[in-house]
Order: structure tokens, then sequence, then C-alpha cells
């Protein structure tokens, strides 16, 4: 497959009766969400590192297709220069090896105080990753890794090394009053967004609106932008975030189906494909 669609997390209890049946025990999460989706962008990675055992079940709860595309614990990417902490990186690759070939690319998320003078810093650190063995994707945060001569470095970097961009596109959610439930996306910052592929994949973080409407430019410019994509056999992560987290299954499902209406090549969701009928293709 060339196209993946998922949310951030999969343990979410509040998509219990929508997403999950009602009646579903946390400890089903995982295989209910995987017959749902195709990805997971997997977060619970950055805070804490499982063990193997936990791994092992990951594995063993999802379809072999089922990808999981972890980011890299912030104790790595968070703390300084990221050359001191390739040892642990490896370490973290090694532990993810037991999700086989259900491990999608990782992606290192570098803090917005990581600036383009630490270019040679991050290339040793790009270097040093096995990317033959498992793909990587960057996400930058400092703004000035969107203005050049930062852009045009970055972008030679990643295209040598075969390394993805994080797309984080933010913009859905500065749109609009100040309504309190953005408030914690916010922090997310407001970047520019660049559509550059510069691997043979791409990871797309939408940080979408609660009202479904505000989404509706940025998605049709996205239909737009996969399409081209594919066309050039690029495979594609998309993440739907949604500060209200409830709404994310059905965000990111409207989104598919926005995608089929439009006569892209892409798999058919799973959810879609269970006992009960899709919801009709709305705004309202």
């Amino acid at each position: 497959m060339n196209f993946f669609i998922g949310c951030a997390v999969w343990a979410y209890k509040g998509w219990v009766g929508e997403l999950y049946p009602q009646g579903t025990r946390a400890t089903e999460f995982l295989s209910l969400y995987s017959r749902r989706f195709t990805t997971v962008e997997g977060n619970t990675t950055f805070y804490a590192v499982p063990n193997q055992e936990t791994i092992t079940r990951w594995a063993s709860e999802t379809p072999p297709e089922f990808k999981f595309c972890l980011k890299l614990p912030r104790d790595i990417t968070h703390q300084g220069l990221l050359k001191p902490h390739i040892p642990n990186a490896l370490k973290f690759l090694e532990v993810m090896r037991p999700l086989s070939q259900r491990l999608g690319p990782i992606f290192a998320q570098l803090p917005p105080t990581y600036a383009p003078v630490f270019l040679e810093d991050l290339t040793a650190f790009l270097e040093a990753w096995p990317r033959t063995e498992a793909p990587l994707a960057l996400e930058v945060r400092h703004r000035d890794w969107f203005n050049e001569p930062h852009t045009s470095n970055l972008t030679a970097v990643l295209e040598n090394l075969g390394v993805g961009r994080v797309i984080l596109d933010s913009r859905p959610i500065y749109i609009g009053d100040d309504d309190p439930q953005l408030q914690s996306e916010r922090r997310k910052p407001k970047l520019p967004v660049q559509f550059s592929v510069t691997a043979p994949f791409s990871l797309i973080r939408f940080i979408s609106h609660p009202d479904l409407p505000v989404n509706q430019p940025f998605m049709e410019e996205w239909v737009t932008q996969i399409q081209q994509w594919l066309q050039t056999e690029t495979q594609i992560y998309f993440f739907v975030h949604c500060p209200l987290e409830e709404r994310s299954p059905s965000t990111a499902r409207y989104f598919q189906q926005l995608l089929e209406q439009n006569n892209l090549a892409v798999p058919p969701l799973p959810w879609d494909n269970l006992d009960y009928p899709p919801n009709q293709l709305s705004l309202w």
C-alpha cells in the first residue's frame, strides 16, 4: 500500500461507542484500532520506551499490514545535541525490532530550540541511523529551518540520506477566535507548510479543527497534493490530530471518504468494511 491513515494514539476511552463498540475494554483497544485504521503515530514512545514484551504483544495484536510510526523518545531528541544520544537511538530501534514488517518510518521530532546552527550535529545523527533497516523521518520546529538558505540546506541533507520529512499542518487550529478548546493544541507551532518530499515516503501530521467545516479548504489542498505524490509512488502516512480527541477518528474517516470521492487510488479504510455501514460523507 502507498497510503496509510490513522490517529496519534489508540488507547483513548472516549472512542468507545463510535470507533470501538460499547463495552470494549482497554486491553482490546489496539486490536480493534488496527482493524479500523492502517497506521498509528504512536506518541506513547515519546514519553517512555516500552519493553520488548510489550512490543511483542503489539505485534501479536495487529494485522501484518498495519504500520506503527513511532516517535523517538524525548530523552533523545529534546536534550540538546543529538550526536551524544546516537547509542540510545540505536537501542530504541533494537527494542522495536519485534514489530518486524509492522514497523513503519520512525520519526524524530526536534524542539523549537534546535536551530539550523546545529546542522552538522543533525547530519551526524542522521548518518548514524541505519536507514536501510528502518526508515527515518524528521520534524523540525525552529522557524529558521523554514527560511533560506536553511530550507535548502536541510532538504539537501535529507535527500542525500533518504530521510523523510514530517509535514506538520497546524493551520486549521489557528482559524477563528481564541476558543479555549484549541489552546492546548495551539502550543504546537504555527509554521509554514512546505509540500516537500525528500524520500520515497512522507509523514503528514494534520492538526484538525474540532469543527469539521473549518478543515475543508485544507483537506481539499491535501487531496490535490496527495494525488500528485501517489502518481510518483510516494508512500504517504497521514495522521489526524484534534484538540477534542473524540473527533479525531471521524475526521480521519471523513478525509478518507474525501479522497475516495475524488477518485484517488487509496486502499479502502478497514473501518468501512465492518458490519455496520460508514457514516454518510457530510460536513454536518
